[in-house]
């Protein structure tokens, strides 16, 4: 049986402080899949390439429902690491549907 395991982790604030910071997290894929030729692999993405993913998915899916993304927020509300971790498990969701 073919399985493919993705998880969203270690968040990692840049520039923290200044106008220009960001936000970026360990995208981890695991599968035993023919399909790929690497068994394992890991990147580190930030939230607007998410956003461009499920762009590019909605443009091709037809009539197949796209996952929603975690809300976006210009500046953080409140406590910046409960806004980060809430943000990683939503792309999590997003990555497993």
């Amino acid at each position: 049986q073919e399985l493919t395991t993705v998880k969203s982790q270690d968040p990692r604030v840049h520039n923290e402080g200044s106008w220009n910071s960001y936000v970026d997290y360990k995208i981890f894929l695991h599968t035993n899949s023919k399909a790929f030729t690497a068994k394992t692999s890991c990147v580190r993405r930030r939230y607007r390439e998410f956003v461009w993913l499920r762009r590019e998915l909605q443009r091709n899916a037809g009539l197949v429902p796209v996952p929603e993304l975690p809300g976006k927020a210009a500046f953080f509300l409140g406590n910046a690491d409960e806004f980060i971790e809430r943000r990683r498990l939503g792309l999590q969701r997003f990555l497993q549907r």
